[in-house]
């Protein structure tokens, strides 16, 4: 008898009722539902918290410039102008705009890199402590203020006259 070359017919795998995937879409809409507006005048407390930082950070840059304390290759108005940079970013946090906590966290994020290469290139202990504290204090004030962001919300844009 000559062998066939099928050996057997294969059967169709049974169809399996998965749950349609959802899509971002639909994933970002259900979690924009479960946040809660901010009331009149409410500010989150990573908010106030990431505007008090900005504000002594802000202050204790221009005091200690005034002060005498340099840093290597520092120049008046890029310290100020940082200072500068920093105060208006806690006010804009102080009064809840979107703006200004979108701004200190891109400060934030450029800060978070700056402290892991440090990380990465320190020589002894003590920059390596330092660039750890920054690192974890950034990251986490990054990752805050995120939810923080998402319930102040974007203002809506008006249409051009």
């Amino acid at each position: 008898m000559p062998r066939s070359r099928k050996r057997g017919r294969h059967e169709a795998p049974a169809v399996v009722d998965r749950p349609r995937r959802r899509s971002s879409k639909e994933r970002n809409a259900e979690a924009r539902a479960q946040l809660q507006p901010l009331a009149e005048g409410e500010r989150p407390g990573w908010v106030t918290a990431a505007a008090v930082l900005a504000a002594a950070v802000g202050v204790l840059n221009i005091a200690l410039y005034l002060a005498g304390v340099r840093v290597k290759d520092s120049t008046f108005a890029g310290t100020v102008g940082v200072g500068l940079v920093l105060l208006m970013a806690a006010y804009g946090m102080w009064r809840g705009r979107y703006w200004a906590v979108l701004g200190f966290e891109v400060l934030l994020g450029v800060s978070c890199v700056v402290a892991a290469l440090s990380l990465l290139v320190a020589s002894n202990v003590a920059g390596a402590v330092r660039a750890a504290i920054v690192l974890v204090v950034c990251g986490t004030l990054f990752w805050k203020l995120i939810r923080a962001m998402a319930r102040i919300q974007m203002p809506e844009r008006r249409p051009a006259p």
